[in-house]
């Protein structure tokens, strides 16, 4: 990894391609919320990355209560969790992804999960995939109320702080725009964006970007100390 020394991985789009799960159930709650579902565009600005504070508020143009947050978004995740279940063994993380995992454990390379995520999902997430197998769970970072959601850095400063590096010796994975913002405002030495449910198009005019994947079979471009821009065009979903 040269000057890189660790990894952290945003969650859902990026290990676990849930974001049209996602789509669904944050475009059912804005048609109840407003009248009318988010479009794509206000999806990618205004939900992917953010908490779900960020998104009700803007939802419906004001300042939401504390109760109508915890209402509406155990509602929205409950049934989110319950489609996941419902998948079976379909429900599993991203192509590759466990193989680079394993491979990231054999070299002891420094790793964790800084996700949007709030901790009922994260819960679920760490029984469901086996999280422990990989990860210290006490390093996830998670929305947990105080933390400002992305595009603000703050969350992968303290991912970086997790594993006991400076942010300029870490490689985060993203796959929306507020993410990989934060990383940038961060000051993380490599982004790799990965194209989940954007084409890889979208990514190429981030200039933020260093490298583009649509999986996680080839862990040497990830983990190389290469920083140019450069996508992995023949990488299979």
């Amino acid at each position: 990894m040269s000057n890189f020394k660790g990894i952290i991985f945003d969650f859902n789009g990026t290990l676990f391609f849930d974001s049209e799960k996602h789509l669904r159930a944050w475009r059912n709650f804005s048609k109840k919320l407003r009248g009318v579902p988010f479009s794509d565009e206000e999806m990618r600005e205004h939900m992917f990355g953010r908490t779900n504070k960020d998104i009700i508020s803007y939802a419906i143009g004001k300042e939401p209560s504390d109760e109508l947050v915890e209402k509406m978004a155990k509602e929205k995740e409950g049934l989110y969790r319950e489609e996941c279940i419902a998948e079976g063994e379909k429900c599993k993380l991203a192509p590759y992804a466990t193989e680079f995992l394993d491979y990231l454990k054999s070299k002891n390379i420094p790793r964790t999960i800084a996700t949007m995520s709030e901790k009922d999902n994260v819960d679920f997430y760490i029984k469901h995939f086996d999280l422990p197998r990989w990860f210290d769970v006490d390093k996830i970072v998670y929305s947990d109320g105080k933390i400002k959601g992305k595009p603000a850095p703050d969350i992968y400063l303290i991912a970086a702080k997790n594993l006991g590096l400076k942010p300029e010796e870490c490689i985060v994975v993203e796959d929306a725009i507020s993410g990989i913002e934060s990383a940038r405002a961060a000051g993380i030495g490599k982004i790799v964006a990965i194209s989940s449910m954007e084409p890889v198009e979208y990514y190429k005019q981030i200039s933020s970007v260093n490298l583009i994947i649509k999986d996680y079979k080839n862990f040497d471009e990830i983990l190389c100390a290469d920083i140019k821009n450069t996508t992995l065009e023949k990488s299979a979903v």
